[in-house]
């Protein structure tokens, strides 16, 4: 089902304001070296929930930030509840996923040019089993 005018708006609106807040968060925190970008906000159809997807860099550093950002996931649904109040009437329960695409093309571009062979390397294969 395609996505109304108004969601496309609201996940705009937060995937635009959760950028500024996340990153500022970690810059405040201390974390240099940090980047944190909103790859992509959904919002479903009743505007409940926004599935809310981050690319983090360094990515070994990924899954640990994932779980911070989701522990004070209500710190951070505040702040953005305080910017878009004028734009909202609720905020949408937020939740956090990892956007692995980056990495998933980086290693279908391995796998094109011959890095990733599993004739030579029969241990690749289990990483492409479907579970």
């Amino acid at each position: 089902m395609e996505e109304t005018q108004r969601q496309k708006k609201i996940a705009g609106v937060i995937q635009k304001d959760m950028a500024d807040v996340l990153q500022r968060a970690a810059t405040d925190g201390g974390l240099k070296g940090l980047l944190i970008s909103v790859s992509k906000v959904s919002v479903t159809t009743d505007l409940s929930i926004a599935k809310v997807y981050l690319s983090i860099f360094p990515e070994d550093r990924a899954k640990e930030m994932l779980e911070g950002i989701q522990s004070n996931q209500p710190l951070i649904k505040h702040e953005l509840a305080k910017r878009t109040r004028n734009q909202l009437r609720r905020m949408p329960q937020l939740l956090f996923f990892i956007d692995d695409t980056l990495a998933y093309l980086d290693g279908i571009d391995r796998s094109l040019k011959g890095e990733n062979n599993p004739i030579k390397d029969p241990d690749l294969l289990e990483k492409r089993k479907k579970a």
